[in-house]
Parts: C-alpha cells; sequence; structure tokens
C-alpha cells in the first residue's frame, strides 16, 4: 500500500490539520442479565492512534468494539468520538467503519460494487459512487481488480478489498475484529505492516481486536489487555511487556518467568535467566531440574521445573547451547540479576 495514502475526498493529516478519532470509554459496563462482559472500563485513546485490544477469548475485547461501532449498547456509562457521546447512537451515525473478521463481502458484486456499497445505500449517483470507490481501491493497490468477484481474489486481496469498503465513509475511527486471523503466517505479517503503513498515512485512529501477542507488539502505538471484562493493563508495547503489572499479563505476553519469591512475586525474562551447572543458591537463584529443550528461531528454549513445584523457561544462545547442550534430567542453577526481577501486584496467581 502506498506510503502516502489518503482518503478520497481528504487531505493528509499534518502538524496544522485536526487529528481525529478520539476516543473514551467513561466507566462503561455491558451486562447480559447478571453477568458482566466488560466491566466498568475507562480507557482513553488518543486521536490517530493505532491501539490493539488484547485478550484471551471472553475477556470483554470484541463487546467492547461492538459497543464502539453501534451493534452493542453500553449497559451503562458513555462512548465518546472526537468529544461527541455516541454512546446510544446508530452505527451510521458514529463516525467508525467496521470491518468483521470474514470480511463480509457480497459474492454477486464485484470489487468496485463492493467498496460502493454503502453509498449505494445514502442513494449517492451511481458513476460519483463507482468513481470514489476506484479511488479508494487505488489507496490499497486494489485498482485493477475492481471488475473481479470476491472469489477471484486471494485471501489478502478480499482483505484489502473489505479494507477499502470501511474506509470509504471516511470514518474518524476504523475498528478491526480479528483481521488477520485468517491469512496464512507469511501473508500475515506482510498485511500487518501495511495496516501499520495505512493508519499513519490516513491519520485515523484504527482500533484493533486481536488475541495475538505478536501482532499487538508489533502494531500497536497503545495496547490494552482485557482480562474477565475489566482492563488488565495498558500503555505502549514496550511498557506492557518490559513492566508486567499482574502475573497475568506477564503470562499472557509471554516471554517471563513468574517468580514466587515468598513475600512477593517477580516477572524475569526468560532470555534475561542463566542457567549454571553446579551454580551456589542465592536470593536471586534457585535449583530446578531440565524438563525439555526446544529450538526456538532466537536460540534454545530450555523448559525447567524448579524445587518448589514451579515452572521455569530459559532461553539459551545457539552456540552456548551447541557447545554443551543440556539434557533432560539435567539438575542446574537457575539464576537472574535482581535488577532483571519486576515486582508484581497481587502475587504469582
Amino acid at each position: 500500500m502506498s506510503d502516502s495514502a489518503v482518503l478520497p475526498g481528504k487531505t493528509a493529516t499534518g502538524a496544522g490539520d485536526k487529528a481525529r478519532g478520539r476516543i473514551e470509554f467513561a466507566a462503561v459496563t455491558k451486562a447480559y442479565g447478571a453477568a458482566k462482559a466488560v466491566d466498568a472500563i475507562d480507557l482513553k485513546i488518543p486521536a490517530s492512534t493505532y491501539c490493539c485490544l488484547l485478550g484471551p477469548s471472553g475477556c470483554g475485547k470484541t463487546t467492547s468494539l461492538r459497543m464502539l461501532a453501534g451493534h452493542e449498547i453500553a449497559t451503562s456509562g458513555d462512548i465518546l468520538l472526537d468529544n461527541v457521546n455516541v454512546t446510544n447512537f446508530a452505527p451510521a451515525r458514529r463516525g467508525t467503519a467496521m470491518m468483521f473478521q470474514n470480511y463480509a463481502l457480497f459474492p454477486h458484486l464485484t470489487v468496485e460494487e463492493n467498496v460502493a456499497f454503502s453509498l449505494k445505500m445514502k442513494r449517492e449517483n451511481r458513476i460519483e459512487r463507482l468513481n470514489r470507490a476506484r479511488a479508494m481501491l487505488r489507496v490499497v493497490e486494489m485498482e485493477r481488480f475492481a471488475k473481479r468477484l470476491p472469489s477471484q481474489l486471494s485471501g489478502g486481496q478480499q482483505q484489502r478489498v473489505a479494507l477499502a469498503r470501511a474506509l470509504i465513509t471516511q470514518p474518524s475511527a476504523l475498528l478491526l475484529d480479528e483481521p488477520l486471523s485468517a491469512l496464512d503466517p507469511f501473508l500475515r505479517l506482510r498485511v500487518r505492516g501495511e495496516l501499520r503503513k495505512l493508519q499513519k498515512s490516513l491519520g485515523i485512529s484504527f482500533v484493533h481486536v486481536t488475541h495475538s501477542q505478536d501482532e499487538a507488539l508489533a502494531l500497536a502505538d497503545l495496547v490494552v489487555l482485557m482480562n474477565v471484562g475489566r482492563i488488565e493493563q495498558q500503555g505502549t508495547a514496550q511498557d506492557v511487556f518490559s513492566r508486567p503489572r499482574t502475573a497475568f499479563v506477564a503470562r499472557f505476553i509471554g516471554g517471563h518467568n513468574v517468580i514466587d519469591l515468598g513475600d512477593k512475586a517477580v516477572a524475569v525474562r526468560t532470555d534475561r535467566v542463566a542457567l549454571v551447572r553446579g551454580g551456589e543458591v542465592t536470593a536471586s537463584s534457585r535449583e530446578a531440574t531440565v524438563t525439555g529443550a526446544e529450538y526456538a528461531g532466537n536460540g534454545f528454549s530450555i523448559q525447567l521445573a524448579d524445587d518448589r513445584g514451579g515452572d521455569l523457561l530459559a532461553l539459551v544462545p545457539e552456540e552456548t547451547f551447541h557447545a554443551r547442550p543440556f539434557e533432560e534430567g539435567e539438575r542446574v542453577t537457575v539464576s537472574w540479576a535482581p535488577s532483571d526481577a519486576h515486582v508484581l501486584e497481587g502475587g504469582a496467581s
């Protein structure tokens, strides 16, 4: 996709332009009877931000996205977009556009007709709406496929068409529900890079729901990690990964050991753990038994069972492992620098 994409009818966002897509959830709850899918969340997403709502199934991320889109109505609380309270607005009045997980393209319509469909519903002149559709297809580099049917496109091409169809309404915020889940791993990497470039060039907010930690860390200006209807932690990708607030965050985001020290629990990155044969046990180490080893691409992941009943992981460089491999059943001392131990709120549970 073009690095200088602009929504047809809009100018690129610059220093003197008003940024769009400032979103706020103020004590928003969504309840289904006694069950709360989303429980009094407070969240501010600055304008022109790529935000990923991350978490396991059932954590409330998709419900939050659907409330922002207007496909669900909040039980209580307020949702604001660009300082307008849109809590009870119909979806078409909100200034958002949603791209669904399955793309939902009409199989009997051509690519350009799919993109122009929302303009047809607004009774816009056929020539004008198709011209606008072709302009939007240029933005996502799909103009040469304008006359094809969706069945004649690859998965990645269908996703671009769905993206163009959402953007043609000129939204302040684009909402994406697991947009990469149907793509193969190679294409997923390529498309997520294209999404990031497109968001930056358009200058609007993208709110992207995913259960993939790698996806959120690669894409987001703001990562919002949810758990059982609440926001467990929010911040930049680096903040959330390097300074997890709770044991849940450390475990879900990956790449960390959660270690119970008795009076507190700490998170230590797996690449900051050292394995020593016959090392001394201190306040920053413990004895463990090797239970397995897996090649991880950037080293070997050594699985360990410590003598206090915990499971640990250590990422060992390839050259270190090949020089003298760690064998299953071998006894080692697992150690870490005190400065690499990040104290967690709420203990190890």
